[in-house]
């Protein structure tokens, strides 16, 4: 009698299961792949005049354009995630790349610039560096750059004053001279 009762009760169980499911995959929306060709949702009246209402511009506004759509490219966070690249080096990144930097003198960050040549005038000595696009800039002793300051200049180079910070967080100073005409085995 007491096996009689727990099946019942289970074979009960499995059918309002079985009902239950049944319901929620009735009022569920039907999945993209088995929408019928002729079939349209139900919409209200009052619904289909505001999205009509919407898809139309008023007389006289311009209309902006479509946003492009964004293609990833290697070494780029997905931009609809907000996500970092989880593959790219947190210690190789480059803070300064790609980010929005104040014009003219200003906006050269000393890692980037090249010396192209140092003029003697009655006022000093004047640098002449251009930075990765080919842009001209003519720098003195004590001139603020992005990330440092020009400290000496010769006839031969010119040395900088880098501020930085290491991966830690913590400031650091150093001196960095770039010359005119690079020796062997220097980088420019």
């Amino acid at each position: 009698m007491k096996l009689l009762n727990s099946i019942a009760s289970t074979i009960a169980v499995a059918g309002l299961t079985i009902a239950f499911a049944s319901t929620l995959a009735a009022q569920a929306p039907p999945a993209a792949g088995n929408v019928p060709a002729n079939s349209a949702p139900a919409q209200r009246p009052s619904d289909a005049h505001k999205k009509a209402h919407k898809a139309r511009p008023a007389q006289g506004t311009p209309t902006k354009p479509a946003a492009p759509v964004a293609s990833k490219t290697a070494g780029q966070a997905p931009a609809a995630t907000g996500h970092r690249d989880p593959f790219q080096s947190l210690l190789n990144v480059s803070k300064n790349a790609g980010a929005n930097l104040p014009p003219g003198k200003a906006g050269l960050v000393i890692a980037s610039i090249r010396v192209d040549g140092a003029i003697k005038s009655q006022s000093g000595m004047i640098a002449v560096v251009s930075n990765p696009e080919q842009r001209t800039y003519f720098v003195r002793e004590g001139d603020r750059l992005y990330d440092g300051e020009v400290e000496k200049i010769n006839l031969d180079g010119v040395v900088f004053r880098e501020s930085t910070k290491d991966a830690f967080g913590k400031p650091v100073e150093r001196e960095v001279t770039k010359r005119l005409y690079a020796s062997a085995g220097e980088q420019q």
